[in-house]
């Protein structure tokens, strides 16, 4: 099982989390991915100036932005269309 934690402090969800909450969740529903891959949330990744943030298990991408996360999860969940 993958887990996908998305930074949720007011740093990161200003900075574009708010929206990438809901790309990461379509994305999943898209490529039929709910049964391998869990989304939550967290309160601050304690990386705030490198924001927005999210955690592919183990691994913490920042800057993440709305126009590169399609690319960066089909990477990271090994989805090719």
């Amino acid at each position: 099982m993958t887990t996908i934690t998305v930074c949720m402090g007011s740093s990161c969800f200003s900075r574009g989390n708010s929206v990438n909450a809901g790309i990461i969740s379509s994305f999943i529903q898209k490529h039929n991915l709910d049964a391998e891959v869990a989304i939550k949330g967290c309160l601050c990744e304690g990386e705030c100036r490198k924001g927005p943030n999210i955690r592919i298990n183990e691994t913490l991408f920042s800057a993440v932005s709305p126009e590169g996360l399609e690319d960066l999860l089909k990477h990271e969940l090994g989805v090719t269309e």
